[in-house]
């Protein structure tokens, strides 16, 4: 195997390589330094080093900073033999390079160091000089490059507020790449038609373009790879401001060139015009228009005659008794609290102004046509949701182990549920996802039912707690093939960051409804759909939606504050709705009134609104850098004998049945092979599992989930997780993920091994079979999952056919006269007699924190049995002391009487088994 290929294999991604590149060659410079003149030791240095800065260089021509001018310069120094010098330059860029000096003014001002000379480090207001990175399209000649970057170097002034580097690239291959490798990068200048193959493709840096490869676009012609790199922008890096510079007549631009750039200018133009709008774009986007109020806001000086002692902290720094609490947030904190909706602020029910327009920004920055702040967390969210688009005798299809709030929200609602299963993973005592196959019989029984129609919403967990993340494309469209009106409730309160990568954005309810949409508008989609027609088979159902019937309507709810910058309960609804305006605006509006405060936190719509900026800043880049992190740990954990002794990094091929991986991928990194690329899974696949979500089996230990848990993280090393389960324990990176944080997690779990090392060497051969058995007990013995067995038919919408009355049995038990408890020991004796037991609440073990149980539902003994191995202590509706909440029988018989009669008007219908 080539060196470079080794060198690519063992890193995940371009980041990971080019820091730790820079490195070696700081580490190789010092060795050269060191070396004696003349030896054969020094030869040996110097031809490392000049090799390692050819492989660099290939790396820094996607990057203004280093850049392939200091590596240049650095293999001159080099020639030279001014081996301290460059020892010296090597550190002082890697210095800057790895702790990202580079970007946030350093002291330095010369070109050398990303601020360009005679440039100062700070504003007129001493704020610090963000700085990014713009990359030119053009294929011009070294000596034009160097003008255009002196061009645009005389434009700055000491005023701006930003300042940026130049990246030019002289191909479409190579500017679609420093799009892959450089999140410096904030605009895009296409200038003129490029030429589309690469040169500088290397065998270094092959594997972290598979993107870039697998486009086929060499036979374009090249006046419109142009337009075209626009237009991939939008789906690749979508948060970039992008412009176009040509000579082609406004009347012969194509439309589609017209909205690919945020604006076209002419080359006879100033190039001034274009630095200013580059400027004035970013400036935009930086823009917070809430927290800016808010912070405008806090400076006036007021007088408070209104509610909240609170606000102005006046209530707090005068008290003797608790200005400690003031202390602890800052004055800050106080001056920002207030009710008011005036002055530059807004009102979360019916914003007219900063509010508005921060909504607005999220709804660019995230995709969609509409969105709305929540300040009470997804689970409002979700109720939200489905109170507005569905009513009373409506049909949901749901995943059944989906969070808590959703059935909640069913019972508000009066919809009629029915349940889907997620296939089990019960080695680990946890359930993947539901397949899609499972999702299409039930919608075709309800159909064969004749009640096709009141199906409205499908509701998915999208990604589960434990990374299972759906093929949300495939999903909907053969959904849509058998209901084109159908609405997708995607619940992503853990995937808020997933737009802003694009292995991730793919699969994301905001990005597949806009993709779907111009897909069946287009002409070229009627005439595969009139083919699809001719080529089935007589009585064979379509499996292509009907271009003049799909309606494209998806819904998203995300916990902002668990994967990017927010206050906690900071969440967000984003709307892809074609119907929105038509059929659901004022009923979305009403549940939005019935659901949201109206004392809404002011921080809390404010730090939404940062994370906003953020995202469109810094988002691609610290999501990568999130999964970056993930892999490492993941590769620490396989590779290191004291670690894998005790512990296993769950992997995809543990999560997901081989019948669901088309791609075959099994593991993201294995110790002799390496990294394997995820591409090709998270395109195809029916499931993908998100290594953000590290899943570290422990059963080896003999220690429970939620011991290892409270015991070895919590008590001894203060680490903090979500989940566990019998035998596993869950660690999530997301942006806010440092080195160290997973240097500190890599040194307790080692330190937890050498413990448990040591608890077992004084065993006595008693103790260690105790040992053994409860090590034999995580690894080899488990209880079986159970599936949600069905409703009582007093409690079935219709008798035979999926759907439940859930609204009717939770009220139903709002009358003590009409449930009683059963001991759980006595479940099983009381159902071999006979007696068919019906739950009246919800039964809710954490973890995993879904229902086992529903009201209504028939218990079976496979829950039974759950229930009983179950070592959890939190078992929500349960309780121990009383034993499960059922309905009495006279109940149940009084009841089914009352829902015959109900069903009378639907004798004539097939009856389907549960």
């Amino acid at each position: 195997m080539p060196a470079t290929k080794t060198i690519s294999a063992h890193h995940y991604n371009i980041a990971q390589l080019r820091v730790e590149s820079w490195n070696n060659l700081k580490s190789e410079s010092t060795k050269l330094e060191n070396s004696n003149r003349g030896t054969a030791d020094e030869k040996k240095h110097k031809d490392n080093l000049r090799k390692s800065l050819q492989e660099i260089q290939g790396v820094e021509s996607y990057f203004a900073y280093p850049g392939l001018g200091r590596v240049n310069a650095l293999k001159e120094m080099l020639d030279r033999q001014e081996h301290t010098a460059l020892t010296n330059k090597i550190a002082e860029i890697t210095k800057y390079l790895v702790s990202d000096r580079y970007r946030s003014s350093p002291d330095h001002e010369d070109e050398d160091f990303g601020i360009e000379a005679g440039e100062k480090g700070e504003i007129a207001d001493g704020n610090k000089r963000n700085y990014f990175e713009v990359l030119f399209l053009e294929d011009i000649s070294p000596k034009e490059e160097v003008k255009l970057r002196n061009d645009l170097r005389d434009l700055r002034t000491a005023g701006d507020q930003f300042s940026y580097g130049v990246v030019v690239q002289r191909c479409f291959q190579d500017a679609m790449i420093a799009l892959l490798f450089n999140p410096n990068i904030q605009a895009v200048v296409v200038r003129y038609a490029p030429p589309y193959h690469s040169k500088k493709i290397t065998l270094l840096i092959k594997p972290f373009i598979q993107n870039v490869l697998k486009l086929d676009l060499s036979k374009v012609p090249q006046a419109e790879l142009g337009p075209l790199f626009g237009t991939l922008i939008r789906k690749f890096r979508p948060e970039l401001d992008t412009y176009y510079v040509t000579d082609t007549s406004l009347g012969n631009l194509k439309d589609n060139t017209l909205k690919s750039f945020r604006r076209i200018f002419y080359r006879a133009e100033d190039l001034q015009e274009l630095h200013l709008t580059i400027l004035r774009g970013i400036s935009e986007r930086y823009e917070t228009p809430f927290f800016s109020a808010l912070k405008e806001y806090s400076k006036k000086p007021t007088g408070i005659f209104h509610a909240m002692p609170i606000s102005r902290g006046n209530s707090v720094f005068k008290s003797r008794w608790i200005n400690d609490f003031g202390n602890f947030y800052g004055r800050n904190m106080f001056l920002a609290e207030t009710s008011s909706t005036t002055g530059g602020l807004d009102s979360l029910l019916q914003p007219k102004g900063s509010l508005k327009k921060a909504q607005e920004r999220a709804s660019d920055a995230y995709g969609s046509r509409n969105t709305f702040f929540v300040t009470n967390g997804t689970s409002t969210a979700n109720k939200i949701v489905v109170q507005a688009l569905v009513r009373p005798g409506d049909v949901i299809l749901i995943d059944r182990d989906c969070h808590k709030s959703h059935h909640y929200g069913l019972v508000l609602s009066g919809a009629y549920p029915v349940y889907l299963d997620s296939y089990p993973i019960e080695k680990y005592s946890m359930y993947g996802a539901v397949p899609l196959e499972q999702i299409k019989e039930k919608l075709l029984r309800l159909k064969k039912a004749g009640r096709l129609e009141l199906v409205k919403m499908l509701l998915l967990t999208n990604c589960t707690f434990d990374g299972l993340v759906y093929n949300v494309e495939k999903v909907m469209e053969e959904i849509l093939a058998i209901k084109p009106d159908m609405i997708f409730l995607w619940d992503e309160a853990w995937f808020a960051f997933a737009g802003f990568t694009y292995n991730y954005k793919q699969r994301t309810g905001m990005y597949v409804a806009q993709k779907l949409y111009g897909k069946y508008k287009s002409n070229s989609y009627r005439e595969q759909y009139a083919n699809h027609l001719k080529e089935l088979k007589d009585g064979e159902l379509p499996r292509m939606p009907n271009p003049d019937e799909v309606r494209i309507r998806v819904y998203s709810t995300q916990s902002t504050h668990k994967t990017l910058s927010s206050f906690r309960q900071g969440s967000m609804i984003h709307i892809w709705d074609e119907d929105f305006r038509r059929k659901t605006e004022n009923t979305f509006m009403e549940a939005y009134m019935t659901h949201t405060s109206t004392s809404p936190n002011y921080q809390m719509l404010a730090s939404l609104d940062v994370g906003r900026r953020q995202v469109q800043f810094e988002g691609y880049e610290l999501v990568e850098k999130s999964i970056e992190l993930a892999m490492v740990l993941r590769a620490k954990i396989n590779d290191h004998p004291r670690l894998n002794k005790y512990f296993d990094v769950l992997t995809v091929s543990d999560f997901i049945p081989g019948e669901y991986r088309e791609s075959g991928l099994t593991e993201y990194y294995s110790p002799a092979e390496g990294w394997n690329r995820m591409e090709t899974a998270w395109e195809k696949d029916e499931f993908v599992l998100d290594p953000t979500k590290i899943t570290l089996h422990i059963g080896r230990t003999g220690v429970d989930g939620d011991t290892f848990k409270n015991k070895y993280l919590m008590d001894k090393f203060n680490i903090q997780i979500n989940k566990t389960s019998r035998n596993t324990v869950l660690f999530m990176t997301n942006i806010g993920t440092t080195r160290g944080s997973v240097t500190y997690l890599t040194n307790a779990l080692l330190k937890i091994a050498d413990e448990l090392d040591q608890e077992f060497k004084p065993l006595s051969q008693k103790e260690n079979k105790i040992r053994q058995d409860r090590i034999h007990s995580l690894t080899k013995d488990y209880p079986p999952l159970p599936d949600f067995s069905y409703f009582h038919e007093s409690f079935q919408a219709v008798p035979g056919v999926p759907g439940g009355n859930i609204r009717e049995a939770f009220f139903l038990a709002y009358n003590e006269e009409n449930y009683e408890y059963i001991p759980l020991g006595e479940c099983l004796p009381s159902m071999e007699e006979g007696r068919t037991l019906v739950a009246s609440a919800f039964i809710i073990p954490y973890p995993p924190g879904f229902p086992v149980l529903v009201p209504g539902q028939v218990v079976s003994e496979e829950i039974i049995h759950f229930l009983t191995a179950l070592d959890v202590s939190e078992i929500h509706g349960y309780r121990p002391d009383l034993g499960l909440r059922i309905f009495r029988e006279k109940v149940l018989n009084r009841q089914k009487t009352v829902t015959s009669m109900g069903a009378m008007g639907g004798a004539g219908k097939k009856k389907l088994t549960n």
